[in-house]
């Protein structure tokens, strides 16, 4: 397995939407609400791509608005009703040319939109990466099931932590410094 590698690493925040948000449990909620914060702010800092896309928006509402008011300009956004982000992400990102190929995948709900994406990535000989703290379902036994899945699957599970200090490589640089006060 090879390392995180900011020329060729994405950050795709799946499905993390308004009226989708309440139906998951409080606890759990905070938990990926932060960790996603966490991934985008590392996402900007290391100069990452940052891929949104929202299922059917009429229905399920914008992305958080938490999120929302964080997502750089050039964030890259799509709404989608199949329930695999892995088609509709941009294909300047995933050509030859740019190197994108290690996914990191971030949202909503694990055992179905998340899993669904980490599979199509595979599919296409991409990279992925899916961030389980930063991930959920309305039931743990949902996400258990999603993680068991996405390991199947073929893509990595993993933490923002180990993303975020993966992407790093070494202590000591200011970036250091403000995403480790951030995890902790």
């Amino acid at each position: 397995m090879t390392a995180l590698s900011r020329q060729r690493a994405a950050l795709l925040v799946v499905d993390i939407q308004e009226k989708l948000a309440p139906a998951m449990p409080a606890h759990v909620l905070e938990q990926v609400l932060r960790n996603t914060l966490i991934l985008i702010d590392a996402a900007q800092r290391m100069g990452l791509p940052v891929v949104v896309s929202q299922q059917y928006p009429k229905g399920l509402g914008p992305t958080v608005s938490a999120l929302e008011a964080v997502l750089p300009p050039t964030a890259y956004r799509f709404d989608k009703v199949e329930f695999s982000a892995s088609s509709g992400l941009p294909p300047q990102l995933i050509g030859a040319t740019t190197g994108r190929d290690q996914w990191i995948i971030a949202g909503m709900e694990t055992h179905i939109c998340v899993y669904q994406t980490a599979r199509g990535l595979v599919d296409r000989g991409l990279e992925a990466y899916v961030v389980v703290d930063a991930a959920c379902s309305r039931t743990k036994l949902n996400w258990r099931i999603g993680c068991d899945l996405i390991a199947k699957a073929g893509a990595t599970v993993t933490s923002t932590e180990t993303v975020v200090f993966d992407l790093l490589g070494r202590a000591g640089s200011e970036d250091f410094k403000a995403l480790s006060r951030a995890i902790k």
